[in-house]
Order: C-alpha cells, then structure tokens, then sequence
C-alpha cells in the first residue's frame, strides 16, 4: 500500500533530519560529550511526525500516546525501535469499538509509512498495572514513560498509580537478577573481542539499571541527582557520564555505519568505528603499529571496566539504602571488618594513609572464612585510591611481600586475581600487565583480550588443584596433586603472555619481565630459573605436539633434553593444557589433548635415565593388541597375515587399542581388490575414527580428502601407511556437527560412500568453495608454505599456515596428488579460524629445486584461492 501524501512528507522530512543527524554523528572532531544532546534532538523530530499522525488520525478524546522505553527517556538511536504506548481509560475495548479500531490501525499503518520502526502496544490503566507485575520487562519500559500527546488527566492517573503499586525493593532484586543473568549470556566479561555495546558487562544496559533501580527508588533520575543523595561522589558521576557519552557514541556511530540496529562491535565494523573517532592505522617499516580498530577497542575496553566498578558500586549502595542489613561490622583486625558477608575497610581514607593496605585488602578477602566480596565503602575506595599506587608502591617490599603471600594462599587465588583485575589494582600494581589490559588479540583463535585470557589461563591451572574439578581433566589433577609448589604455575601462567603486542618474540620478552619478578619478589633461585623456563617455552610442548611426529624417538629426546627434568615437564604440560584451553571453547578438543598425553607420556620414559627402546616398545605394543584380540575369538595366528605386511613406523605409530582394531577389521581382507573402509566412534574423544585399507595410488589421499569434504567432515589427524604389498593402511580422526546420537547411521554412510568413492575411477572433484568467515576477512593470516628435510634429504617436512576455509585440505591434498608426492603423515591442527597444518612427506619432484619451488607455488595458489 502507498502512503499518504502526508505521510510521504513526513517520511521525506524525517529522512532529511536524520541524514542531517548522521552526517552530525560520523564527525571526528565533534565532542564525545555532545552525543546527548543529537540522540534528544533525533527523539524530538520523531516526536513531531507522532504529533502530526496523531492529530491526523484524529483518535478520539479521552485517549492519551505515551513515549516508553528508550524513546520515553526522550533520547532515540539511529535505528533503535520507537516505543509507543496507546493508552486509554477503563471500559474501553477497540475490539468492541470498530471505529476507534480502524483509528488506531491507521495510525500505526501512517507510523510505519512515515519510515518509524514502530513498536506499539495498547492498552488500559488496568492492563498496564497487570502486565507490570507480570513482567519487570514491561515495569522497566513503563518507567520511563512520557506523554506525547492525549489526554493529560490520564497521564497523570497513569503515573499516580503506577508509582503507588511499585515496590522498588522488588524491581531492585529483580532487575540485579536480570542483570546477572545477562551478564551469564556474554560470559562475565566485557572483554570478548565483538562485545555488545548495550548488553555485554559494562556496557549501556549496566548504566540503564543504575538509573532505573534509582528512579524506581526516589533516588533521582541523573548521575548528578544520585551524587547529591549521597550514591555516587562528584567524581565517579563524573566518570559515569563521560563513559555512558562514550559508548552512547559508539553505538550512535554504529548504527550510523551498519545502516541498521547492530549494537555489536563486529570486526566487519571496528575500523570504521574508529576512524569516526579520528584513529588511523599506525605502522613503521612495512609493520603494523596498531590498527584503527584495535585503538578504539582499546578504548572501549576501558571505558566498560570503569562502567562495570561503577555499576557495582553504585548498586551496592541503592541496596544498603532500600535493605540496610542492621548488621553490626564484626572487626577483623585494625583495617578491615564483615559486614554482612562483604569485606569493609575500617575508614574511607585507609588506603591514603596505609597504601599497604591495598594489596592486604585482597590476602584478607582469601584468608577470611565467609568472605562474599568487597563492600561498596571498600571498592569506592579502591576506586579513589589509584593515585597511590604509584612507583614508590610498586617498588616497596612490603607489598612484595604481600602480592607474594596473595599468590601463595591454598584458597581464594581465581577470585582474589579476578577482583585485583576488576578493581584495576593489578595493572598499577604489576606495570607489565596494565599494558595488556584490553590488549586484541588477531590470531583468530582466541576469544579474549590478552588480560582475560591469562587471568583465564591462571584460573584453569588453579581448577588442576581443585578436588571438585578433578572430574574436568582428571590425568591433570592426578600430576597436580604431586606438585609441591603450585603457586609457580600461577606466576608462570599470569606471566606466559604478558609481553603480547609489543613486537618481537612475546616468550623471550616475558621471560625477561619474569625474571625481574622473582628477583623483585625475593624467589628462591631454582623457582626462578623454572617459571622463567615455562613462560619462555609455554609454546613449545604444543607445537611438538601438534606439529612432528611423536613416533619417531629423537623427537622425544629431543624435547626430553630440553625440559631436562619431570618436575619440569609436569609444569610444563600443566601450563600447556591450561593455556590452550584458555583460548576458545572451540580450540580445545580431546584429539589435541591426546597428542599432548602421549608427548607427556613418552619424554617421562625418556627421563627415565634409559634410551626408549624401539625394539621392545613395539613387542610390548604387539602382546597388548593380541590380548584384546583374544576378545573377538579370531582364529589362532589371524594376525600373522597382515602383520608381516607391516613395518616398524607402522606399529611405532599405533598404539595397541588401533592395531587390535585394524588386525579384527583386516586379517581376512589382506590382498583384497575392493577397498576396506571402517569406522567407529573416536576412542579420544569426539568425532570418528576412519580406517581405509585399499591398494595405494598418488592420489588416494586427495580421494579421501574429498569424500570427507564434500561430506562435511573435518580431519583432525591422519596417519598414512604404506604396506609392503603395496596396499595403503591409512587412519583419521575426523570430526562432524552431526549429532553423535546418531553415529550408528554416520559411521555406516562413511563406510559404504566412502568405499563407492574409492571405486570410482575418473578425475577428482574441484574443492568446495565456502564461504570466509567475518573475522576471517576482518583479520586475514597470510599464507605461509614451508618444505625442510630431514638430515639425509629422503624426507621433507612440509607446513602450512593460512586462515581456514571449507575445501582447504583437499585443495592442498590435489596439489600433492598432482606433483606424486606421498604422504606418511599429517597433523591437522585447526586454530579456531587458523590452520597450521604439518606433512611428513616424500617424492622425486622434491629433489629438484625448481619442481620443489613450482610446487611451493601451487601450494600458496591453493591457500590463497
């Protein structure tokens, strides 16, 4: 239907005002303070279009048009919902009423022709009571209520009433719980790295509950309002309105960009955020500096840290006001008191006249049985206390000492670091870590700024020495249980990553700030020397894992000489599982911790003080497999066929679960035509676990590779053998979002299809081309190809990095087919939107300089397309 031609001039008039508005927003040097004033002035012009349909619609008297929600608070975002509520008095139906139905429905129809993003509601002074009490959702919007046009009387009978039902100890309660909730949703932390400006902790919506549990309460409806009361001093209203300008800004200039509602800081959207703000990529020497978007982030960052101390301040305070405890202080020493459950200081200025109070704060917050948290008196006065610690408090023993104590307390170390950070005494206390906090990360496989993801690292080895959390990784907390000092590991963990983002090798940079750490700290000279060792090798029990071959013994003696000894190599892989966890939920799968249990596994035999047998090691592997063969009553001397087409890397890189498994599934198919393929769920973990038992080809890996691709699995990891009849034995983990109720049906559709492909003669599919993630465009990982080989040049270790994309593998797999190379290994390792992919790999065209580099090429065509 088309508009009216009022209406098409309102929406012509208002088209104009707010591309005026947005020209006004998208201005760098513009105050960040005046976003007020354009959100009010965006709210008026939608007011005058209401007014001019309202009157146009010529609604019957006795009827009143309130502004609720955001809108009602006289303040509208670019492309925020405009919130109306239709009310009207007692008795009256419009579903009874077609006239006043018909008037109604115009005028919503005239609304949305006009280019509003209506919400409406209509309803009686009964049914608004009602549905508040049925939901604060509803209370919350109608708070903020305001008359645009109608009947005033109404209005005001509209305000009376609701004000006498409201129980603001109840909306208080409820509104915290709503909170809480929210808060859940985004994980605790504003430190994601596509926060939501409005609903993530810190953002918009913790300011907007400050302010409605105030209201609610009497207590006033501005931050100047509540200082006057006594809630807020003059400077944190001051920091509350300069951070609420910021992040009204930033979501002004958000919507502005997106052209639609996006609240969320996306990557697709940071630069051009930022360089609304004025901030330009820095780089140096064809190096990025710092881009545009991370300086806002930055920033934004920040400004939600100070939102989320302010917030619980703030409402620490409206809650002692509505519910005082009537709990007397029960003393705890000179400094400190528990007052209903929550540690308070014993003065306003403590912390002014004993700055080591500060840090004393958080070892009595540890060592006090019942301690909930930090009352509002103490956290103001931490807030207010910065200006303390300065260098001379950095420097002081004293508080070396107590820092020491805080990290060596058996109870209370998560919590006491999670409060140090929230309350921004860690950063002044340690100068190192102030430099990270809010620090991206572009590696597109962690999920949080570099201070979040060490504080979670710190809280994973923590969780190692818990006994309630033995269930999570129980072979960690059995090492753990046997370590005698695990306040080491938490020095190391808060330590691994605290050089990010300065250039350079992070491992070695932080290995020198530890060091001064424990001289500082008076750290016995052996600790020392083995927190220094973890944070400059944190790193590395990964990378072997994941990346060389863990069968192959100077691998293992290799990293064996390197750790030198397994009070090391326990720390170390404690510290290795908890930093890998701590990147993203999705980083983490039992395959990766499997590779890191066998790297464990194998250099503890090799510190042994004896060179690990080959010999014996498969001896001992081969009456393992015949042991659980026994099981499944094959006939005596079955194996004998196929294990004498095998050869040592065979069973050196099997474990004697998978040889059993292979010997049941292949002693009667040995020599045959037809291919063998088999599956059964993962006995590591998630996914499946795929042999095929085939004559080899050069292109039976690209084959599988492609079957699995265009089947939508992923493979973590695939072991190829070669028999000596010339039959491939070749194994992979692979890994499916179907749902694992359903692997019965999964594993015989892999069985069957996969058989059919290798049957199937005739040249290879072209990959699948899906589509590149958004962080993926937003922070692109440059393709890297690298071929080293062995000592004696006969194999070469190929290693691929690029950002990860459906058809990858197989693109890379038909380059090898291509050119005949054989495989003998792969490690697929797939870091979040990364791939770092290895190959144990042979072949003549490798011997040659020029194919070598022709094949290098294609390979960077591959990862590149």
């Amino acid at each position: 239907m088309q508009p009216s031609g009022d209406a098409a001039l309102l929406r012509d008039r208002l088209k104009a005002q707010k591309a005026a508005i947005n020209q006004a927003l998208l201005d760098p040097s513009r105050p960040t303070r005046a976003i007020g004033a354009v959100l009010r002035r965006l709210a008026r012009h939608v007011d005058d279009v209401l007014l001019a349909l309202w009157r146009a619609a010529q609604v019957p008297p006795g009827i009143a048009l309130l502004a609720v929600g955001g809108y009602g608070r006289g303040e509208l975002f670019p492309h925020s919902d405009v919130d109306v509520l239709v009310l009207l008095p007692e008795g009256t139906d419009p579903a009874q009423d077609a006239a006043l139905r018909q008037r109604l429905e115009a005028f919503i129809g005239q609304c949305w022709d006009s280019g509003l993003e209506i919400g409406s509601s209509v309803r009686t002074l009964q049914e608004c009571q009602d549905a508040a009490a049925a939901d604060v959702t509803v209370q919350t919007s109608l708070l903020e209520a305001r008359r645009l046009a109608g009947e005033r009387a109404l209005f005001e009978q509209f305000r009376e009433r609701f004000t006498r039902a409201a129980d603001p100890h109840a909306f208080f309660v409820a509104k915290t719980l709503e909170m809480r909730q929210r808060h859940t949703r985004f994980e605790n932390t504003p430190y994601a790295l596509e926060p939501n400006c409005k609903e993530s902790p810190g953002g918009l919506r913790d300011l907007q509950v400050i302010l409605w549990v105030a209201k609610a309460a009497g207590f006033g409806t501005s931050w100047d309002e509540l200082a006057a009361k006594g809630l807020a001093t003059p400077l944190e209203a001051q920091q509350l309105e300069r951070n609420e300008a910021l992040l009204r800004l930033i979501r002004a200039r958000l919507h502005t960009i997106a052209g639609r509602r996006e609240d969320r800081l996306v990557f697709d959207l940071q630069t051009a955020v930022a360089e609304a703000f004025g901030y330009r990529t820095r780089s140096a020497g064809g190096r990025v500096l710092q881009r545009a978007g991370e300086a806002l982030m930055k920033r934004y960052y920040w400004a939600a840290k100070a939102v989320s101390q302010l917030n619980q301040i703030l409402l620490l305070n409206i809650e002692e006001r509505l519910a005082p405890s009537g709990q007397e202080p029960v003393p705890i020493n000179a400094r400190f008191s528990m007052k209903a459950g929550m540690l308070e200081v014993a003065g306003d200025d403590l912390y002014e006249r004993h700055p080591h109070a500060v840090l004393e704060t958080f070892l009595v917050y540890q060592t006090t049985v019942g301690a909930k948290g930090l009352s509002a008196r103490t956290l103001r006065a931490l807030y207010n206390a910065r200006g303390v610690m300065d260098a001379g408090f950095r420097k002081d023993p004293v508080n070396h000492a107590t820092f020491k104590a805080i990290l060596q307390q058996p109870s209370g170390i998560t919590h006491a670091f999670r409060l140090m950070n929230q309350t921004s005494v860690l950063g002044r206390y340690l100068w190192v870590f102030r430099r990270i906090v809010g620090q991206m990360q572009h590696d597109l496989f962690h999920v949080y700024t570099v201070d979040q993801h060490i504080l979670m690292v710190l809280r994973n080895v923590r969780r190692f020495f818990i006994a309630e959390h033995a269930h999570e990784y129980p072979f960690c907390s059995q090492l753990a249980a046997g370590f005698d000092r695990p306040w080491v590991l938490y020095v190391a963990a808060l330590f691994h990553d605290i050089a990010k983002g300065r250039g350079g090798d992070h491992s070695e940079l932080g290995a020198r700030e530890v060091r001064q750490f424990c001289r500082q700290h008076a750290i016995e000279a052996e600790d020392g020397r083995l927190i220094e060792f973890l944070v400059r090798e944190h790193l590395a029990m990964s990378r072997i894992a994941q990346k060389e071959d863990l069968s192959d013994p100077a691998v293992i003696a290799a990293f064996a000489a390197r750790v030198g000894n397994e009070r090391t190599l326990t720390a170390l892989y404690l510290l290795t599982v908890a930093d890998v966890r701590g990147t993203s939920p999705k980083v983490w799968n039992a395959w990766k911790g499997k590779l890191l249990e066998d790297l464990y596994r194998a250099t503890l035999r090799a510190l042994g003080g004896h060179t690990p047998d080959p010999a014996a090691e498969i001896e001992a592997r081969k009456r393992e497999a015949l042991v659980q063969l026994q099981l499944f009553a094959l006939p005596h001397e079955a194996h004998r066929k196929l294990w004498d087409t095998l050869d040592v890397g065979y069973f050196m890189r099997h474990d004697a679960g998978e040889i059993a498994w292979h010997t049941r599934h292949l002693s009667r198919h040995v020599g045959s035509a037809r291919p063998v393929v088999r599956a059964r769920l993962s006995p590591v973990g998630e996914g499946l676990q795929v042999l095929v038992y085939t004559p080899d080809q050069p292109d039976l890996f690209a084959r599988i590779c492609g079957y699995f691709d265009h089947a939508g699995f992923s493979i973590l990891d695939a072991r190829i053998h070669t028999a000596t009849n010339g039959y491939a034995l070749d194994t992979f983990q692979v890994v499916t979002p179907m749902l694992p109720e359903h692997y019965r049906e999964l594993t015989s559709m892999v069985e069957s299809e996969l058989e059919q492909t290798l049957e199937r003669a005739g040249p290879l599919p072209p990959p699948s081309r899906g589509r590149v993630s958004r962080r993926v465009k937003s922070f692109p990982v440059t393709p890297r190809v690298q071929l080293t080989p062995d000592e004696r040049a006969q194999r070469w270790l190929l290693t691929i990095s690029a950002s990860d994309r459906l058809g990858l593998l197989y693109s890379v797999a038909l380059v090898l087919a291509r050119h005949r190379i054989n495989l003998q290994l792969a490690k697929i390792t797939t870091l979040g939107e990364r791939v770092e992919d290895t190959f144990l790999v042979d072949g003549a065209e490798l011997q040659e300089n020029r194919r070598q580099i022709a094949i290098e090429t294609e390979l960077l065509q591959a990862l590149t397309a």
